[in-house]
């Protein structure tokens, strides 16, 4: 692909992309018996009036799993699709209704592994070249679907960490427009702002009870 095709604004971050392994994003490894199940999330950036902006949804609260929790689109890879790039566009269209004739895929970043799914998850960079309508086209998986900025998610006021009681784990948080990104979302997000050269200087030392921000 060539970069210099991307939007000035969005550059920095595809370039940035091809340097990225998987210690950039987290120290988690795969287990080594290969039963991880592949899956794909699409991380779609568009530009609005506003700026640069972040297709994000929120789950429905009724799911089994991760519910009510914020995410990028997508899901676990089925045999038809071909590649990553086709699971997350396909996952994409089903949950938001987005119009895949309008997403340009642009970089694939390394695959990341989520223990609490065991899904083997690849992150495809993509830039919406020709937005169009979205919404949570099923209730029942996804609650909301919302055009976050970039502009929002830099704001200092907008970001502190969580910390889950009884671990030693915490983790980047955001809460913006009435969505809190956390867990997998959240440090993808984070990570990705920090090498795009977006990030803006940060309270890292406001961490925050994780069982206060999630869903009841």
């Amino acid at each position: 692909m060539d970069v210099a095709s991307v939007p000035s604004w969005l550059r920095p971050l595809v370039e940035a992309s091809a340097q990225l392994d998987v210690s950039a994003f987290t120290r988690v490894r795969p287990p080594p018996n290969g039963q991880a199940r592949s899956a794909s999330v699409l991380i779609l950036f568009g530009e609005s009036a506003r700026g640069p902006d972040v297709l994000l949804l929120r789950r429905a609260d009724t799911l089994g799993s991760h519910a009510g929790q914020v995410a990028f689109p997508g899901g676990g890879a089925e045999d038809h699709d071909d590649g990553p790039v086709a699971t997350a566009v396909r996952e994409a269209e089903e949950e938001t209704g987005v119009d895949p004739a309008g997403v340009r895929p642009v970089a694939l970043l390394p695959e990341l592994f989520v223990p609490v799914s065991r899904f083997a998850v690849t992150p495809v960079l993509a830039h919406w070249v020709n937005p169009s309508s979205v919404h949570a086209v099923d209730p029942g998986e996804t609650a909301a679907v919302a055009r976050v900025t970039v502009a929002d998610l830099v704001d200092p006021a907008n970001r502190f960490q969580v910390r889950r009681a009884g671990t030693n784990w915490k983790g980047p948080a955001f809460a913006v427009d009435g969505m809190f990104i956390w867990g997998f979302t959240g440090g993808l997000l984070s990570t990705l702002l920090s090498v795009a050269g977006w990030e803006r200087e940060w309270d890292r030392g406001d961490v925050r009870d994780l069982a206060g921000w999630e869903p009841k």
